[in-house]
């Protein structure tokens, strides 16, 4: 339990938290999920493989 000062300075002040902590926690979330997609791409390739001709209908039938 070393997270337990951070956790107290949280609930301290609500807006502790600064942007770039935020966009620094957003970032690492987004590299995590796309890290995921590449496992699962290359775990499952047939249902990629039907995921990428999905967005590709989808996109040609997208109105600008």
């Amino acid at each position: 339990m070393p997270d337990l000062p951070e956790r107290e300075a949280r609930e301290d002040s609500p807006s502790a938290e600064t942007d770039a902590e935020r966009r620094r926690r957003r970032a690492q979330f987004l590299r995590d999920l796309a890290e995921a997609r590449e496992l699962r791409d290359r775990v499952q390739p047939r249902r990629a493989k039907t995921a990428r001709l999905r967005h590709a209908m989808r996109m040609r039938t997208f109105r600008w």
